[in-house]
């Protein structure tokens, strides 16, 4: 039998369906998990004096002055529930001797809502549901469109943007791909000749120095008039106030968003009393062809086990890993 001492991971921002999962999976993984609702902040760092593991989520961003006191507490390792980074400082974590690490999680989950959201789009659901719940169901203004019918163009073809691929292709339309490292089989042409000739561009790219403000004014400026945006990557690939422009305009037939520039503070909570400091936000969500969701597009049973259950992994790797050190 091994009696091996558990291995401590302090969990951050850990909501009740997180914590039943951390107390099931960690016996069996040989883990002793700390778990606290609260944020991982500069002072909450002191749970996880013991432990060299943390584990954190992506919705309140990791401040440097957080990290150093990660650092002073004994951490040498950050496992983050996402996929992306943006919330912390890469460099500045290892400037100071923490390693960090993303975990994958199931891509079906965000594939799904995805072709949700352009199925969406492209019916009108937003006027068709606000009018069935005051009980005017009219057919006036929306009318949709098939998706055999259309051009799809998908940017960033990694394993979300693949999943999209692949979906799309039961519906019979046309599809493009863009990506600087293609590796998913697709017809891939250049970026612009994809906003050119699409009549639906979707968003699956990591937010990088890069890549902030992928669709910038002048991007949105070569879509295909009356196209439609549909983004579950992150909010800041798309310049937020040029997009509003363009739909106020008309340039756009539309947008599907799951995640917004500045939603941190805002999406994840209750503000159905409190005002909403986002202009952009409040534009768009006034917009009758816009549908907004609170980055939500990930969040299914089978993606939240894979998100706990490699985090807790992740962990374990580097303990194993520097377990003499």
């Amino acid at each position: 039998m091994n009696h091996a001492p558990a291995i401590g991971i302090t969990v951050y921002g850990c909501e009740p369906d997180e914590a039943v999962l951390f107390q099931q999976l960690a016996p069996s993984l040989g883990v002793l998990p700390t778990l606290t609702a609260a944020s991982a902040t500069e002072s909450t760092a002191e749970l996880a004096f013991g432990n060299r593991c943390v584990s954190i989520g992506h919705k309140t961003p990791l401040t440097n002055a957080t990290l150093d006191a990660f650092s002073r507490a004994g951490v040498t390792y950050i496992s983050t529930r996402s996929i992306g980074y943006n919330h912390l400082d890469l460099e500045y974590a290892a400037s100071i001797g923490i390693s960090v690490g993303n975990v994958a999680y199931s891509p079906d989950s965000v594939a799904d809502y995805t072709l949700m959201l352009m199925l969406m789009a492209v019916r009108n659901a937003k006027i068709v549901l606000r009018r069935a719940e005051v009980h005017d169901y009219r057919l006036h203004e929306t009318r949709g469109r098939e998706l055999r019918d259309l051009t799809v163009g998908v940017i960033g073809t990694g394993r979300i943007g693949a999943a999209v691929l692949e979906r799309l292709r039961g519906f019979g339309c046309r599809v493009l791909a863009a990506d600087n490292r293609p590796g998913t089989p697709a017809d891939y042409v250049p970026l612009d000749e994809l906003l050119r000739c699409s009549d639906i561009v979707t968003l699956h790219t990591p937010l990088t120095v890069e890549t902030h403000h992928l669709l910038n004014r002048e991007r949105i400026g070569r879509v295909k008039p009356g196209a439609f945006l549909v983004n579950t990557g992150r909010g800041g690939l798309i310049d937020t106030d040029a997009l509003v422009d363009a739909l106020e305009r008309g340039r756009l037939g539309g947008a599907a968003l799951d995640v917004v520039e500045g939603e941190d503070g805002i999406f994840y909570a209750d503000r159905s009393r409190t005002p909403i400091d986002s202009k952009p936000l409040l534009r768009l969500q006034q917009l009758p062809n816009v549908l907004i969701t609170p980055h939500t597009a990930y969040y299914t049973d089978h993606a939240l086990r894979d998100l706990v259950e490699n985090s807790i992994v992740n962990c374990l790797k580097f303990e194993s890993r520097n377990q003499h050190v």
